[in-house]
């Protein structure tokens, strides 16, 4: 509690003390008397109780701290055999693609950046057009903190190329200065998504392009690291996720 809000509290309780004890049906001399004598410890008891209270209520209410992620705490179909017991210091992988525009983009482009991630298609019918107007959604939130990026890697990028993703881009509103739509060799796509952002499912036949992508949001710290995970398909899980961005700016500031 801060001086002056102590001070104002105890201004105010002192105040308050007075008017009851100048309703009592009491003579002005004993009143006088009573105030003499006990006032101050009466005060005194009242602020310590507030001050206490207060106290222990901050106490009570810790900080929230955003787990961080390893293959261990993720389902073993969405991570590769020989990364599935690995408990600690995962990271996501340097990575160089090109985005809607043809630039290349790499691990670079997101140093010292917040980010959320996900993989995706653009001629995915079901749930990848939800997701894209969920990533909308996220950029017309964060639109002024230049802090945080979006990532979108394409599971086809025989189909999505940099032309392709251009025209899906116009076509969402994506910014350009905020989300990388990406495209670029398979197997980097691949293991991206099994071996580090952790989020695709590993299936054998050409129609699924050798993995199935889930509708996974991944929340990415400052140091690489995976800190939440969030349902792309709901726009619910998108104000969570909105939320532990803050907790994750904030613990940064208090660092």
């Amino acid at each position: 509690m801060s001086k002056v809000n102590f001070f104002g509290i105890t201004k105010k309780l002192k105040k308050n003390i007075l008017k009851i004890i100048n309703k009592l049906i009491l003579p002005v001399h004993m009143k006088n008397s009573f105030l003499k004598r006990y006032g101050l410890i009466i005060l005194f008891f009242i602020v310590f109780s507030v001050v206490g209270v207060s106290s222990f209520n901050y106490v009570q209410t810790p900080t929230k701290k955003l787990p961080i992620y390893s293959p261990s705490m993720v389902s073993d179909e969405l991570v590769e055999e020989d990364l599935r017991y690995v408990k600690k210091y995962h990271r996501i992988s340097d990575f160089s693609l090109f985005n809607q525009n043809g630039e290349n983009v790499s691990h670079d482009n997101y140093k010292n950046k917040i980010y959320v991630a996900d993989f995706f298609f653009t001629t995915c019918p079901d749930i990848c057009p939800i997701m894209t107007g969920n990533m909308l959604y996220l950029q017309e939130n964060l639109k002024n903190n230049n802090d945080i990026m979006l990532a979108s890697f394409s599971v086809t990028p025989d189909v999505d190329t940099v032309e392709v993703l251009k025209s899906y881009s116009l076509e969402k509103g994506v910014d350009d200065s905020k989300w990388n739509l990406m495209t670029g060799e398979k197997k980097q796509i691949y293991d991206l998504a099994r071996k580090s952002f952790l989020v695709a499912k590993k299936i054998h036949n050409e129609q699924s392009h050798g993995m199935i992508h889930t509708e996974n949001f991944v929340l990415v710290d400052k140091e690489k690291r995976i800190r939440g995970y969030y349902d792309g398909t709901n726009i619910e899980e998108m104000d969570r996720l909105l939320d532990d961005i803050k907790i994750l700016l904030d613990s940064y500031e208090s660092s």
